[in-house]
């Protein structure tokens, strides 16, 4: 069955502000959506919410994967599902060292007799590694600590390819990267594209949507999608900012307190 995403009047608030205010999307296998807008519109608070962050409450709306409710889900079972979350800000855990955490990431959606040896898993890891020009000792650091803001990105994309999921979501994740790095990340989620797999991309800049090329781009503000269309839209919002749409919408103050 092709992989299926579906947002339908998604609501969330924090601390009993509302910042999702009726999200409706539809992923499908093998599509790019990318969400842009100014900040303090609720993309990251989406991300969150998606996935499951406590902090975030859903107030009304329902979301579904491949035909199964994803928000009666816990955080783990989202995950084991096949939703992934590349965050904005990775956090650094300290005694738990990348191979570690990625096998048993790994193992944790497979069935019990059936997890990965550790040699394949070695090897499958050395390869992802290469592609994305990190060094292998990289295997054996503590997640994230010491990481540089570049090399947790590309760590986040390396999590991505080795766990394979159905839907992807991309929060910011070319913030703070190089042109070199922007190029490394980019290409190790173009090698990921394919019709069993789908991406939300949400980011401030073309200069990203440069490199993974869209399908979609959708402009959210006030916490609702408001416009969609095809990469000419990236391009007309670098060119000319946020303001023609707001005119255009009659969209007074897009602020909703969250980015």
């Amino acid at each position: 069955m092709a992989t299926h995403f579906k947002i339908d009047g998604l609501k969330a608030a924090i601390e009993g502000k509302e910042i999702l205010k009726g999200i409706n999307l539809e992923i499908k296998g093998g599509e790019v959506h990318a969400i842009m807008g100014p900040n303090g519109t609720g993309k990251s608070t989406l991300a969150s919410a998606l996935m499951g962050h406590p902090k975030y409450e859903v107030t009304e709306g329902h979301v579904e994967l491949d035909g199964e409710a994803l928000l009666e889900m816990g955080v783990d079972e989202r995950a084991r599902a096949g939703l992934f979350l590349a965050m904005q800000y990775p956090s650094e855990i300290t005694g738990v060292t990348n191979s570690d955490f990625l096998r048993s990431a790994i193992n944790a959606r497979r069935e019990e007799g059936k997890e990965i040896s550790l040699i394949k898993f070695i090897r499958l890891m050395e390869g992802k590694m290469k592609e994305l020009e990190m060094n292998t000792e990289f295997m054996h650091r503590y997640l994230n600590e010491g990481f540089s803001g570049g090399e947790k990105k590309r760590n986040e994309i390396l999590q991505m390819m080795m766990l394979d999921p159905k839907i992807v979501v991309l929060d910011e994740i070319d913030s703070g990267l190089d042109i070199d790095a922007l190029r490394i990340v980019s290409n190790g989620v173009n090698a990921m594209r394919s019709e069993d797999r789908g991406f939300l991309i949400i980011t401030h800049y073309q200069r990203l949507l440069n490199y993974i090329k869209p399908d979609f781009v959708h402009v959210m503000m006030q916490g609702r999608i408001v416009k969609s269309g095809g990469p000419e839209l990236a391009e007309r919002l670098e060119n000319e900012g946020y303001d023609w749409v707001k005119e255009e919408l009659g969209i007074v103050d897009e602020t909703v307190g969250q980015v």
